[in-house]
């Protein structure tokens, strides 16, 4: 979760966009062979080329499904609590609230999707062009990692990430099924100006976004910090090497503070506000390592409550 700039990653996506049904494919293989992605038949397992295998491994770990083990990879609990056959609760990413968990995910996790960290944690600027985010993310790594990066690979990662996230529809005779099939381009977060070369970040309120999957997102960020309180600007801004849930979201820092103030009103509250020589901080009520999954299973309980009441 804190970025290490010796530990980086570009072009492992073969320039493929993360699809839907990805996930869960590459979930579902590994569960049945933890050496899928190295077999012979791994493009029949599949049921996609070579390249595509070798992007569907990378989204998967950069989304946090599965992770490297010795023989292979194997599904992380998040990826058993999604996908899982018989009791995974969204296996076909059918709840936007997923869409949102997953975009956390990835762009917390600096040593896969180092440009989707990048992306939503450390470049602030409202409006861009591609060129314009390729050449600061190069200035980033060289600032950051005092390392050069080849330029086409910086622009492909660019483009890959712009394209996941952006509205933008293609013509009419252009429309793919990569288009059609993009999970992140459900949560508007990048909309394309008139001028078609300038990227807009949509910073706004996200009703659609649970505050459960924001209090997943801030109690992981309390655990790998192991601190008992956090910077509201921190949270908001991402003024250190750790994500920011305020940034990654999107979210203006009204909607933010309301989030949290949602999270201080939840039964078995875990949080509260202070003020600490001067600088608003959010702390762990309990001196205790906080479990990020309950607010998972909280959401998913109460949307199938309402489900089949429905």
């Amino acid at each position: 979760m804190k970025f290490n700039p010796k530990k980086v990653a570009f072009g492992r996506h073969e320039t493929f966009s993360l699809r839907y049904s990805w996930l869960t494919k590459a979930y579902q293989e590994v569960v049945k062979d933890t050496g899928v992605f190295d077999a012979d038949d791994a493009t029949v397992r599949l049921g996609v080329g070579k390249n595509m295998v070798n992007a569907i491994r990378y989204w998967a770990q950069a989304t946090q499904i599965i992770e490297k083990v010795e023989d292979g990879y194997k599904p992380t609990s998040l990826g058993h609590f999604i996908f899982d056959e018989k009791e995974g609760h969204d296996p076909y990413l059918e709840d936007e609230a997923t869409i949102w968990l997953l975009h956390w995910q990835m762009a917390s996790n600096p040593e896969v999707a180092t440009c989707s960290y990048w992306l939503f944690n450390r470049y602030h600027k409202p409006e861009f062009t591609t060129a314009e985010a390729t050449e600061a993310l190069a200035d980033f790594l060289k600032q950051q990692a005092g390392a050069k990066y080849s330029k086409n690979t910086l622009k492909n990662d660019t483009v890959v990430t712009l394209r996941m996230y952006s509205d933008v529809r293609p013509k009419a005779k252009q429309v793919s099924d990569e288009f059609l099939d993009a999970p992140f381009t459900a949560l508007k977060l990048l909309s394309m100006l008139p001028d078609g070369k300038t990227h807009k970040v949509q910073i706004g309120e996200q009703e659609h976004l649970p505050v459960e999957i924001v209090a997943y997102a801030v109690a992981s960020l309390f655990n790998a910090t192991q601190q008992k309180s956090l910077a509201i600007e921190d949270l908001m801004y991402g003024k250190s090497d750790y994500p920011a849930p305020g940034a990654v979201f999107c979210l203006t820092e009204s909607a933010f503070l309301y989030k949290l103030e949602q999270l201080k009103q939840r039964k078995n509250n875990a949080f509260d506000f202070r003020e600490t020589a001067g600088v608003n901080q959010l702390y762990k009520v309990q001196d205790t390592t906080l479990d990020p999954m309950i607010y998972l299973q909280d959401y998913y309980a109460q949307r199938n409550f309402y489900g089949v009441a429905a």
